[in-house]
């Protein structure tokens, strides 16, 4: 059973293993649950998941999650600074007989440096696709998980039905409290 693959892209799903709607937020609580995302996402761990691994993708979590709650001028800046920092070069690939650009991590690096490398390479990707401005952090408050808005009119501020729901009811509430 997949417990975190949701958007399929490290980048979104590991911004959003913090749920403030859970009674436990972290969702991300121990080092079994980040050996679990790891191969969620075919992604082998850069050495066995421990508590200081943990504690580092943790931290790196926090920065991913600053950069996607930038609006697109100012994320495109602050990804170029989150990708500076990390343990990554560039490499070509061979993609169906096309060479590709591609951010790679260093041999050796570590879990937190491998996740960031895939997100930021991940991030350039959605850019790429033209989705960049419709890179959104849901809007119900206490809520901030992130989200491609992929609707036609480019206009959803929520990440799911749920949130919507929640902040619907809660806006019917305050016009009917008045």
């Amino acid at each position: 059973m997949r417990q975190f693959v949701d958007t399929g892209l490290v980048a979104l799903d590991l911004a959003n293993t913090w749920d403030e709607y859970l009674d436990e937020p972290e969702r991300l609580p121990d080092p079994a649950a980040l050996r679990r995302f790891c191969e969620e996402f075919g992604e082998l761990p850069g050495e066995e998941p421990n508590p200081d691994a943990l504690a580092a993708v943790r931290e790196m979590r926090g920065r991913l999650r600053a950069v996607l709650a930038c609006e697109p001028p100012e994320r495109t800046r602050a990804l170029a600074r989150f990708a500076a920092g990390l343990a990554a070069r560039a490499d070509v690939e061979d993609v169906d007989g096309v060479p590709v650009l591609r951010f790679v991590a260093l041999d050796g690096a570590g879990t937190a440096d491998r996740l960031a490398v895939r997100a930021v390479r991940e991030l350039l990707d959605v850019a790429a696709a033209g989705d960049w401005v419709r890179l959104r952090l849901c809007a119900a408050s206490p809520c901030r998980d992130a989200f491609i808005d992929r609707s036609r009119p480019g206009r959803r501020q929520f990440c799911s039905a749920r949130c919507a729901n929640r902040a619907h009811a809660a806006a019917s509430r305050a016009r009917h409290r008045t």
